[in-house]
């Protein structure tokens, strides 16, 4: 049995994923039955590919390569999230994003798309990376979705509206190129769910092309938002933690994993998290991988690595 976990967040998050991959080489028992890492996704900023979640800052080459190298040695994927809906022709010759993948293409790491355009773009300049279908397609009925699984994609990411639909998850074909989110803090059915993914790639291009001219002038994403989703827009499930997650209807618990989905097939799960602070991301990584008995001592050994490495500062 492989329970895969797919972990976000591979440049903001790096010595927190590498210390969890680190316990679970050096504490096997502590670990439900099957737990594998699948890959640790996200981008380096700035990434004017980027979407699903605007991220700023900025990252050189010797980081970069570090984290390629830290993730890669141990077999594990970086998987790109260039899942930007709002990309031109314009953006493909992006000269940070080219760099990254071509320090990255060597056959293991992999990328999540949603424009054709990047897609193409891609797969004849880029030909080694995987490539994952996205979430924030909205594929989210059986018929587009099967359709999508016939496709040329690593893995197709379901949508979370389908998660505990049963009657619909039963008959999806190619379970084994399936990827559940587990743990999505947008509200069911949101009827502006696709034009907040174009608002945030509108932001992420926006701020790219903002610290090239203006590097120490603060990036207002402001007028996008107005523009786009309206100025009272405010999407109350970015402020969700790990607790209120657990009561939305979508939410898919380790025991779920464990005794219906694995039994129907699937195999891939995704863990949301890229904006989340480390210790709502400790507690989400212990509730789904970690034996509930042990997440006690779990969580108290790897605050003690944490602090010990400088990550948190427990006194």
């Amino acid at each position: 049995m492989k329970v895969r976990f797919h972990l976000p967040e591979f440049a903001k998050q790096y010595k927190f994923n590498l210390m969890w991959i680190s316990m679970m080489k050096n504490c096997p028992e502590f670990f439900r039955e099957g737990v594998e890492i699948a890959s640790v996704y996200g981008v380096f900023p700035p990434s004017l590919w980027n979407g699903g979640r605007t991220q700023g800052g900025s990252c050189d080459k010797d980081f970069i390569r570090a984290v390629i190298k830290s993730f890669n040695s141990q077999g594990i994927p970086l998987r790109f999230t260039f899942t930007n809906p709002c990309l031109e022709k314009k953006h493909l010759s992006d000269k940070f994003c080219n760099m990254v993948m071509a320090m990255a293409d060597n056959g293991l790491n992999e990328a999540i798309v949603v424009s054709p355009l990047l897609e193409d773009y891609i797969r004849k300049n880029y030909p080694k990376y995987k490539l994952t279908s996205s979430t924030c397609k909205r594929l989210n009925n059986l018929e587009l979705l099967s359709a999508e699984l016939e496709k040329d994609y690593h893995i197709v990411v379901v949508d979370y509206d389908l998660n505990n639909r049963f009657d619909i998850l039963e008959q999806i074909p190619h379970k084994e190129k399936c990827e559940i989110l587990v743990n999505a803090c947008c509200q069911a059915g949101c009827p502006r769910r696709v034009n907040h993914y174009r608002s945030i790639g509108l932001q992420q291009i926006a701020y790219c092309e903002h610290i090239k001219k203006y590097p120490n002038v603060p990036f207002d994403p402001t007028p996008i938002i107005n523009d786009t989703l309206g100025k009272d827009f405010h999407c109350s499930s970015m402020d969700k933690d790990f607790y209120d997650i657990k009561s939305q209807p979508t939410h898919v618990s380790p025991d779920d994993i464990w005794e219906k989905y694995v039994p129907m097939g699937f195999s891939q799960f995704k863990i949301e998290g890229r904006t989340a602070d480390i210790l709502n991301l400790m507690e989400v990584y212990l509730y789904y991988m970690v034996k509930p008995e042990c997440r006690d001592e779990a969580r108290y050994r790897l605050l003690r690595s944490l602090d010990n490495n400088g990550v948190i500062k427990m006194s």
